[in-house]
């Protein structure tokens, strides 16, 4: 005779419980949108087209200081109130102002970067046009991410033109080698190290007001990222004597490349975990969501072994902030079909995640390409930045400015999977915060390193705003 399962009482009333508090949670929508454009808007908006109309394309481990030379008189040309009452510092293209401030208050740094990816491929606007139609400023660098560079000089400016000076200092960088993780920024901080500067607090790209971050949570939402993922560049190489393709022999170095790239494609090998931040926001945006994606993104105490196995079929975007990836990217044979290579290669980006940092997580790796009879090589690594404390007073502060300039937009933290120049500031400041202040919908995330890249110039002003306000709010400190 079979024995009966008995299940716990209490364990059957744990999805009772959690379904009662979900329906007690009062259900909340995003308020905000970007209003109308206007007049003002669309000064913004040429201003933005001026600055997008000079290429500032840039290319790994390339000099290219006299291209953003020639930027930085745009820039002059479109900011004059800036460039004669701050301190301008060039370092090989990279920018550096500092606006003196009345107090000794702990200093802020604006920052995003002048250099954009190139633009390949058949545009509805040439890519560098900066052509103003449809409600939108199109071409490289609109959205990514010389807009905000637009926005925090403009906010300088008009605070200039009213007369106003900070009660803390305030700095002003802008790198040019940030879309290849060069030694831009790096060079900045260590020109602020040389003068002894601790910034209270950094505000670069990286979040944004995100249109529907996840899918089924509608509205407008301020994605405030408060980490990156380390990253890591690694080669893997297989080796053979070659030979004529007519008569192969087993384990060729394409085959032993495959199946190793079909191990680590077929199984998970990394730690799938909710990091602190990413359950602050989910329990953040479980509010703005559906009863059952409400049920579920609010009680991660209980759905959590559940959501993690499945967030990745769901969005590829949540699921990366869970745990470490890795992406092949790259690959080599032999020059001809019917030669066998005597060596072959593929490559792969890794982005690493706290619980399962840069160490482990290449180790992991490392015992599997020996598995397969393979070679390592880290050709770049670097491991996760510390996060920003989400109850500090630097990221409570950036909230409270987000909530006076986008009344009814909500705010979030938020990880970021990939990389800006807020990485290298660790070292001067322990609240690097990554935000633009600018909507970025569907179409603006698909153009962003892609085709058409735009962004909608009724936003511009919130910016300009945005900056304006976080400025000012170093008095109330």
């Amino acid at each position: 005779m079979k024995k009966a399962i008995i299940i716990p009482a209490a364990l059957l009333s744990l999805p009772a419980f959690a379904a009662v508090r979900t329906l007690l949670t009062p259900n909340k929508r995003s308020e905000y949108t970007a209003p109308e454009a206007d007049d003002y808007a669309l000064r913004l908006a040429k201003k933005l087209s001026a600055m997008v109309r000079y290429e500032t394309v840039s290319h790994a481990n390339t000099d290219e200081s006299e291209k953003f030379l020639g930027f930085h008189k745009v820039l002059e040309e479109l900011f004059p109130l800036v460039h004669e009452k701050l301190e301008k510092t060039v370092i090989d293209g990279n920018l550096l102002y500092h606006w003196k401030g009345t107090g000794d208050g702990a200093p802020i740094l604006l920052m995003s970067h002048q250099d954009v990816v190139p633009a390949e491929g058949e545009w509805e606007h040439e890519p560098f046009s900066g052509d103003i139609a449809d409600g939108k400023v199109w071409g490289r660098g609109t959205s990514d991410t010389k807009c905000s560079v637009m926005a925090f000089f403009q906010a300088v400016e008009e605070l200039l033109k009213q007369g106003y000076t900070p009660k803390c200092d305030v700095y002003l960088a802008s790198s040019c080698t940030e879309e290849w993780a060069g030694d831009g920024a790096p060079k900045i901080v260590k020109e602020l190290q040389r003068r002894g500067v601790e910034l209270f607090l950094v505000c670069d790209e990286g979040g944004g007001i995100i249109s529907e971050p996840i899918g089924g949570v509608k509205g407008n939402f301020a994605m405030v990222g408060v980490f990156e993922k380390g990253k890591g560049d690694v080669k893997f190489t297989a080796r053979s004597t070659g030979g004529h393709a007519s008569a192969p022999a087993k384990n060729t170095p394409i085959a032993r490349l495959a199946a190793f790239v079909n191990d680590i494609e077929t199984h998970n090998y990394f730690r799938r975990e909710f990091p602190p931040e990413v359950a602050a926001m989910f329990n953040r945006l479980s509010a703005y969501a559906s009863f059952p994606l409400k049920l579920v993104m609010g009680n991660l105490w209980l759905f959590a072994p559940v959501l993690k196995p499945v967030l990745g079929r769901i969005s590829a975007q949540a699921g990366a902030m869970l745990q470490t990836t890795m992406a092949f990217t790259m690959q080599s044979g032999s020059d001809a079909c019917n030669v066998l290579p005597q060596e072959a290669t593929v490559c792969a980006n890794m982005r690493f995640i706290p619980h399962q940092g840069e160490k482990e997580s290449l180790e992991i790796v490392r015992r599997l390409a020996q598995k397969h009879g393979l070679e390592m090589d880290v050709l770049h690594s670097n491991d996760y930045t510390p996060s920003v404390d989400i109850n500090g007073e630097a990221f409570k502060q950036v909230e409270e400015v987000i909530s006076e300039t986008f009344p009814g937009l909500p705010v979030s933290p938020y990880v970021m999977t990939g990389a800006t120049d807020a990485q290298f500031y660790q070292p001067v400041c322990k609240s690097c915060i990554r935000f633009a202040p600018v909507i970025y919908g569907p179409e603006q995330m698909k153009g962003m390193h892609g085709l058409n890249e735009n962004i909608e110039y009724n936003c511009l002003p919130g910016a300009v705003s945005f900056y304006k306000n976080l400025i000012i709010a170093q008095e109330k400190r």
